[in-house]
């Protein structure tokens, strides 16, 4: 097959490349520019779109010896990621930025423009799996595992994607990287917000909003301070929150809800943060499986673990309902709901919604 490489400018990128072109496939290398402005990305270990990563991932297409491109995507990013980040802040969501780069950028635009050029698939360095039946699995290595940022693509997208580094652990793919001669392969993995430099969410987002003060209050509706916008809290958040009275029976308070409408946010015990049901809209069908009421495991969180729970998914309305059989603490609007077939497999993904929506336990 002809196939282009997503070429990051990491370890995983790196070998992914390597094991495409070992396994016969024609490999094109291309790196994605995302900031019209290189400089205002962060470097090294916390980006992935900088101009050390752009140098690394031709140095990796050269000892390869495969074709390597740029192709600048920083209008899109701009306008379906860092927009949308905003955006999604402003009505008191918490988004996954990365979430969105993956569905848009990484796979849907790349993808567009790979097939108008002839190609096959795309090749990422992504953990993740694809079984013999076409569907998103999860990694070998549970510490890796990346399916959760990719149940957001949809069935097209996993049709043509190549994940050759999801059934190997991390530190072999560092030794091979290292085999393989690639400067990347000591390099650390990258992390955080590639288009806030300084790391500080909150003056980024604050520059973009303004200010949009609203007040704080308790569960009981006692107003504890004023603030300067939504967008500076996050469900479950604790610190920061600079309130000077303390609760009545002296526990820390956490961010339970956020009314971007009124600019109200209630804050509450750890107990005011445990959810029973989910309410997730536009729908990924990743599997036939996903629709209907289906006993299945979900998971919120790039990181978070699993809870069983019984979906039911209606596909005309675009929405499903997630009944968990346990809490789930801390759960935001904007987030992915991920799900996952529970049976002997137990990792095969069936799809996702946005959250947009929650009861308490």
């Amino acid at each position: 097959m002809r196939v282009l490489a997503a070429m990051s400018g990491g370890v995983d990128s790196s070998v992914a490349a390597a094991r495409a072109l070992e396994q016969g496939h024609e490999v094109v290398g291309v790196h994605l520019a995302l900031s019209q402005d290189p400089q205002t990305v962060r470097e090294s270990s916390r980006g992935c779109c900088s101009l050390e990563d752009s140098a690394d991932a031709r140095r990796v297409c050269d000892k390869l010896g495969i074709p390597f491109y740029v192709w600048d995507f920083s209008d899109r990013f701009k306008q379906d990621v860092v927009e949308d980040f905003v955006d999604s802040y402003a009505r008191g969501e918490t988004p996954n930025p990365c979430l969105r780069c993956n569905e848009k950028i990484k796979f849907a635009a790349l993808l567009e423009r790979g097939i108008a050029l002839g190609f096959d698939a795309v090749v990422t360095g992504h953990y993740a799996r694809i079984t013999e039946d076409g569907y998103l699995r999860r990694a070998i290595d549970p510490r890796k595992d990346q399916s959760y940022v990719l149940g957001v693509l949809g069935a097209h997208e996993i049709e043509h994607c190549m994940f050759p580094v999801g059934d190997t652990e991390k530190p072999e793919i560092r030794q091979e990287a290292a085999a393989h001669g690639f400067s990347t392969a000591s390099k650390p993995d990258s992390y955080d917000i590639c288009f806030i430099p300084d790391g500080n969410t909150t003056a980024f987002l604050g520059s973009h909003i303004g200010m949009r003060p609203g007040m704080i209050v308790d569960t009981q509706g006692n107003e504890l301070r004023e603030h300067e916008g939504v967008y500076g809290f996050t469900i479950g958040q604790r610190k920061g929150l600079d309130i000077k009275n303390p609760a009545a029976d002296g526990r820390p308070r956490y961010v339970t809800d956020i009314d971007a409408a009124s600019g109200t946010v209630t804050v509450g015990s750890r107990e005011d943060l445990s959810v029973g049901v989910i309410e997730a809209d536009r729908l990924k069908y990743l599997h036939p499986g996903m629709d209907g009421e289906v006993d299945c495991q979900v998971q919120v969180r790039a990181h978070g673990g699993v809870v069983d729970c019984v979906a039911h998914i209606d596909r005309a309305a675009d929405t499903m309902r997630l009944d968990l059989a346990e809490p789930l603490s801390g759960v935001a609007r904007g987030q992915a709901a991920v799900l996952y077939l529970p049976d002997a497999a137990g990792d095969i993904v069936l799809g996702s919604g946005t959250i947009c929506g929650t009861q308490r336990w």
